[in-house]
């Protein structure tokens, strides 16, 4: 007779096919100002006073819920690999958290493990906060907010020759900015008029989004003075964003071909702070070489390469 797993009975575990690449799951998973937009069960958010994702890092951060409540956590990394493992130990509940990421394409596939210190502990845990489903809402969190990333950074782009845009970033009235800026400037939307986060096909899984947030602009052209182009996205706070001025314009480089574009990217970054390293990315609908920055001047700049 096989012998009975001994930690069976206070462990959860959770596995889930994600709709993004490794690349973006493991950012998402190890950068503060992403992971505080996803972590924890629906209703729930989150302030980050430290995350040090390496061995021995501390990573403490108060959970604010829906009730009003704050629910301090202290963790301490004990094993990062990146993209293939992440291991840290929680203090009180005393669980340790084994998150295995498994690249699949353009997909990624992670194993969620919580190994509680007692079997009283675990079922205190799941009976007085439901930590199954938390877990189970939180990796819906995660693929969502996944999704919502590779939408907002959709450059609708139809042929590889060179051009600059600006990009801009709004709360929540993106439609209203536009309509306005075609009454100054004249002209039409186009590279394919107006599109909704609603027309976007939601990947199986993802939780579906609010009536008002399917009516959000994810991507909008209209050419201005002397053939310049502007482009935006809406990036509301229910999406988990937050914007302000300085981070709401981009110039946007989308040169001929991948070596101009690290060329452009290195020099601009000289000195300047990498805000997302240049990479290979899946973009929603195509493959990019894409990459952010600011420079040393406070600039910030978008670089995309899309081969067709």
């Amino acid at each position: 007779m096989a012998e009975k797993n001994s930690t069976a009975d206070r462990e959860l575990i959770i596995s889930r096919v994600l709709n993004a690449p490794i690349d973006l799951v493991w950012e998402v998973w190890t950068d503060p100002e992403h992971l505080k937009n996803w972590w924890g069960p629906e209703g729930f958010t989150n302030t980050i006073h430290l995350m040090d994702v390496k061995p021995g890092g501390e990573w403490t951060l108060t959970m604010h819920g829906p009730d009003g409540k704050d629910y301090k956590n202290k963790s301490v990394f004990t094993e990062v690999v990146k993209h293939r493992r992440i291991v840290f130990d929680h203090e009180r509940p005393d669980f340790t958290a084994t998150i295995n990421f498994e690249p699949q394409g353009e997909k990624t596939a992670i194993t969620w493990h919580m190994l509680f210190a007692t079997r009283e502990e675990f079922i205190a845990v799941v009976k007085a906060h439901k930590a199954d489903e938390g877990l189970r809402q939180n990796v819906e969190k995660l693929n969502h907010y996944l999704q919502t990333q590779i939408n907002i950074r959709k450059q609708l782009k139809t042929s590889t020759v060179a051009r600059v845009s600006t990009y801009l970033n709004f709360p929540g009235n993106t439609e209203e900015a536009f309509n306005y800026y075609k009454t100054v400037f004249g002209g039409e939307f186009h590279g394919g008029g107006i599109q909704r986060f609603g027309d976007v096909p939601a990947p199986e899984g993802m939780p579906p989004l609010s009536e008002a947030d399917k009516k959000l602009i994810i991507h909008v052209e209209l050419t201005i003075t002397g053939g310049h182009i502007i482009m935006a996205t809406d990036a509301p706070e229910s999406m988990g964003f937050k914007v302000a001025y300085g981070n709401n314009m981009h110039i946007n480089l989308e040169p001929e071909n991948r070596e101009e574009t690290k060329r452009l990217f290195d020099a601009l970054s000289e000195g300047g702070t990498v805000t997302m390293a240049l990479q290979d990315m899946f973009l929603g609908a195509y493959f990019a070489y894409f990459g952010s920055c600011t420079d040393k001047y406070g600039v910030n700049w978008m670089f995309n390469f899309t081969a067709k």
